[in-house]
């Protein structure tokens, strides 16, 4: 990490109750008590990451100051060893979890060949925008190392490993020169597909109604998320950033955000023109060719899924039956 470089964090304290740190290096550092024994402040009550999401442009920058004086041993009394914390989902919980569909360019050429489909045009040359749905937060969000139980209903539950957007500025109608500006950094989700239960039995094949994305896309546990949140500041050439999912060590997603269709700006201005875009806010960019669906292979009970995210960091999974 560079000299200024941190991760936020939420975790469990003594009592459970779930906090907002940083991590620097090695170890993590409550931020509302950091704060206060560097600031001689009571840290403006940022006792949650959604609490310091929702005042980002103030508090960031001293969340980078509080990261050097960790460094350089001038706030030590607020901090724990990583390894001794358990760490929570980043952020408890998103107003909104946005998904993007089918932004991979080497995912939809899997895609369309696995299912007999003609290859898709290119969708900036025929005029497509970003197309997303949405996950409820708290039933779907997990953190890292959760053991999370399959559907009882589906056979057929898919990984997809996505770099996700969090926002850290109200927006609305933003250009995508300025979209980035409301992002307050990135963190890792997979985004869990129950493949077996997209269109509903017995619906004409063209009726709006014959799609169920509350089954595919919404059961509990589908949106595991974490370890932490990337500022952005850090996390470089958002373009190209690597990422890679292993089922039981064996490499299955291995791709890059370069071969995103819509880029990550492109994202948050569309979104932006349809709703109001509030801090706390997830966008999780698309998933990369590699998902199980293409192969017929599917998470088992005892399967463990790891997900690394260049500049980011790691999340992991255990499901169960």
């Amino acid at each position: 990490m560079r000299d200024c470089s941190y991760r936020l964090a939420s975790y469990a304290n003594a009592d459970g109750a779930a906090r907002a740190g940083i991590v620097v290096d090695d170890r993590l550092v409550d931020v509302e008590q950091g704060l206060a024994a560097r600031d001689g402040d009571e840290g403006g009550s940022m006792r949650s990451v959604l609490a310091i999401l929702e005042h980002w442009q103030e508090v960031g920058p001293r969340l980078q100051q509080l990261a050097r004086a960790v460094r350089a041993a001038t706030t030590l009394s607020a901090t724990q060893a990583l390894s001794e914390v358990k760490l929570l989902a980043p952020v408890m919980f998103p107003g909104t979890v946005f998904c993007a569909g089918a932004n991979y360019k080497d995912h939809v050429k899997e895609m369309s060949q696995a299912l007999n489909l003609p290859e898709e045009a290119d969708a900036h040359a025929i005029g497509l925008k970003p197309w997303h749905f949405i996950k409820p937060s708290a039933p779907c969000i997990r953190e890292t190392g959760a053991r999370i139980s399959l559907p009882r209903y589906s056979r057929c539950v898919d990984w997809e490993a996505e770099i996700a957007l969090v926002i850290g500025r109200y927006c609305r109608d933003v250009s995508v020169t300025d979209a980035l500006e409301h992002v307050a950094g990135l963190t890792i989700v997979n985004d869990l597909s129950a493949r077996d239960h997209l269109k509903r039995e017995k619906v004409p094949v063209d009726s709006p109604f014959r799609f169920d994305w509350v089954s595919q896309k919404c059961f509990e546990g589908a949106l595991p998320m974490g370890p932490w949140i990337c500022p952005l500041d850090d996390a470089g050439d958002i373009d190209s950033l690597g990422i890679k999912l292993w089922v039981n060590g064996e490499l299955m997603q291995d791709s890059s955000s370069a071969n995103v269709i819509f880029s990550f700006a492109e994202q948050v201005a569309h979104l932006s023109t349809r709703v109001t875009l509030r801090p706390g806010d997830l966008i999780a960019t698309g998933t990369p060719a590699g998902c199980g669906a293409a192969r017929g292979r599917y998470l088992r009970p005892g399967d463990r899924v790891r997900i690394w995210v260049e500049r980011v960091g790691e999340l992991h999974s255990e499901f169960a039956a």
